[in-house]
């Protein structure tokens, strides 16, 4: 099996999408984005029920395109991040999404939970700007060296 890697082929730009209702935690992120010098577009959702609106353009907002990752936190109001997992699993056009958990909790059942909905991974806010940065360089690799579905 090949894959074709030639100069030809191109790609788009990876999206992210980062879904967190603390503001203090979309600066850092944001921040972490401007520090690591990526062009990447992004896009903010404050809860599950939003992002959903966003990955389908419903409710008023403009769909985000193919391809994408999901930086998610967990603990939300209206919908949490595990019943943004449950829901996008579900959905056949939204399933094989791209999610990364980046959440406060470290509790064996959330960490548990998340990956049975078959998450990238999940990565324990600590040291805000720090840990952003980490897991957004982890990330921007992450993206750039594996091909996304369109």
């Amino acid at each position: 099996m090949s894959v074709d890697v030639s100069p030809e082929r191109s790609y788009k730009e990876v999206q992210f999408l980062i879904v967190d209702d603390d503001s203090v935690s979309i600066m850092s992120i944001e921040r972490a984005i401007k520090k690591l010098r990526l062009v990447n577009p992004v896009r903010n959702a404050r809860d599950g029920r939003e992002a959903l609106d966003i990955l389908r353009g419903t409710n008023g907002r403009v769909k985000i395109e193919a391809p994408f990752v999901v930086i998610l936190d967990l603990d939300m109001p209206e919908m949490n991040g595990i019943e943004f997992l449950e829901e996008v699993r579900d959905d056949p056009e939204l399933k094989s999404s791209v999610i990364f958990v980046l959440t406060a909790s470290d509790a064996p059942e959330d960490v548990t939970k998340a990956y049975e909905k078959n998450i990238a991974g999940y990565v324990v806010k600590e040291n805000a700007y720090d840990t952003f940065r980490q897991t957004l360089s982890m990330i921007d690799t992450f993206s750039s060296v594996v091909v996304l579905p369109t």
